[in-house]
């Protein structure tokens, strides 16, 4: 029997956050070079992305590439990147054929020219689709993001375009690289590492929070529906009490 027969369809998270860790250290377990674990973790975003929007999620934001990860060893870094290219020309027709429309968080100017143009002409290729929104985090830091986020601020508040007693949380998300896009209702980071490595900290302010032992080349479809019942058997309260959500 299937998790998913024991998903609720009316109380499917709206949106998913992944944290994909452990794509070296299963390599290294195969004895093999870590680049092999990234090829298997193509892989098992592919099957995820596919399961996700044939449940209905409506969004699926991954944890390509964080803005730390520039500073790997240079060979590693070029190898993801060409990795990156041939991905997305891959996947290009399949994500035509599912109807998911490609966005993406972060300081993708930091990126090679060959892979930004392959991506940036992927996210404009898929923009009309109205299905799943798979958001690849790329060049991505929380950090990076909110800094960012009040220096435009800031600008705006020089310019007269803001008065400083209209910055409040709608203002700062409406700045943030996610503007337009729900917060994550629940986050699942894989490899049984407990952190949040830099990734979504200001939307995630509510989140649920999941963690699996699972390296990410083994986190299977079966793992992803468990995450969700997990998360279904949980109340939210959003700072209210259990009686003021049960009423």
């Amino acid at each position: 029997m299937s998790k998913k027969d024991d998903i609720i369809k009316e109380r499917i998270p709206r949106h998913i956050a992944i944290i994909m860790d452990g794509n070296g250290r299963w390599a290294k377990k195969q004895g093999l070079a870590r680049m092999f674990g990234h090829r298997q973790g193509v892989t098992t975003v592919h099957n995820i992305t596919e399961a996700a929007a044939e449940i209905g999620i409506e969004y699926l934001t991954l944890y390509a590439f964080s803005t730390e990860n520039w500073n790997r060893p240079k060979e590693e870094v070029d190898a993801l990147m060409a990795l990156l290219v041939d991905t997305i020309a891959k996947e290009t027709p399949t994500l035509m054929k599912n109807n998911v429309k490609l966005l993406t968080i972060g300081d993708v100017d930091r990126l090679p020219k060959a892979t930004r143009d392959k991506f940036l002409g992927c996210i404009e290729q898929t923009a009309g689709n109205t299905g799943l929104n798979l958001v690849l985090a790329l060049s991505y830091s929380s950090r990076w993001e909110i800094i960012e986020a009040a220096k435009r601020i800031a600008a705006e508040v020089k310019d007269g375009k803001i008065a400083i007693d209209e910055i409040n949380e709608a203002a700062i998300s409406e700045h943030l690289t996610t503007q337009g896009i729900p917060d994550p209702d629940l986050l699942i980071r894989t490899s049984g590492e407990l952190r949040i490595s830099n990734f979504l900290l200001w939307q995630i302010a509510y989140s649920e929070l999941y963690f699996t032992d699972k390296l990410w080349p083994e986190f299977t479809v079966e793992d992803l529906y468990e995450a969700i019942v997990d998360y279904q058997h949980r109340e939210r309260r959003f700072g209210k009490t259990s009686e003021q959500v049960k009423s």
